[in-house]
């Protein structure tokens, strides 16, 4: 069995996901998301879909990058 490296449970059915060339091993996929997935800069809720990028800052949505004064930033095109 392989341990999680987020919550330490050891499980069968663990699996591992290489990111930015290092092996993480993880139980389940929220265990994953907490430790990999990035933090909106203005709300702090994990990004677990694409996101908005704007120069190093990650969001979680247009709107959030908007908060933060970004206002070139749009939902629709």
């Amino acid at each position: 069995m392989a341990q999680c490296e987020l919550c330490g449970n050891d499980y069968d059915k663990a699996f591992q996901v290489v990111m930015q060339g290092r092996s993480h091993t993880f139980d389940s996929f929220e265990c994953a998301i907490q430790a990999l997935a990035p933090t909106c800069a203005h709300c702090g809720c994990r990004i677990i879909g694409h996101g908005v990028e704007v120069g190093e800052a990650y969001f979680c949505c247009a709107h959030c990058a908007r908060r933060a004064g970004l206002n070139v930033v749009q939902d629709r095109a």
